[in-house]
């Protein structure tokens, strides 16, 4: 990238992190055996609600798993203001998974794949302890 990725756009950071998950999400799920279509987008959008993504960010801070430099970025995502009102999510939530998606927008733009690999394996294991397991 050519653009530090420190510098660049908090929602910028989403857009890419969003990307980085969902296709995490997917390898995630196929992994597990599952064939079906239907099945498999449901699966998916377990994790990948805003809802499930807040409550993994929100964790991720109380727990004190982040550097200063991630909570600072995902602080300053989670403050960006919304400029529309999302379809399917509490605003809030919505800022929360917005925060979340950049955090890993930001570790993949700063090349920190085994960083990244750690935080959406947590988020995974977060995500599957809230909903009562991988087959929720």
């Amino acid at each position: 990238m050519q653009t530090e990725p420190k510098q660049m756009d908090a929602l910028a950071l989403a857009f890419l992190g969003d990307a980085v998950y969902e296709l995490y999400i997917r390898e995630h799920v196929l992994a597990r055996g599952l064939v079906r279509a239907d099945r498999l987008h449901k699966e998916c959008v377990r994790y990948v609600k805003a809802s499930a993504q807040a409550h993994v960010m929100q964790v991720l801070l109380a727990e004190h798993l982040l550097t200063e430099d991630e909570e600072a970025l995902a602080r300053r995502a989670h403050n960006h203001r919304i400029a529309t009102k999302p379809k399917n999510a509490d605003p809030l939530e919505y800022k929360w998974a917005t925060a979340f998606e950049a955090l890993l927008g930001y570790l993949r733009a700063s090349g920190r794949e085994e960083r990244l690999a750690e935080i959406i394996g947590k988020a995974a294991e977060l995500t599957e302890a809230a909903e009562g397991g991988e087959d929720a």
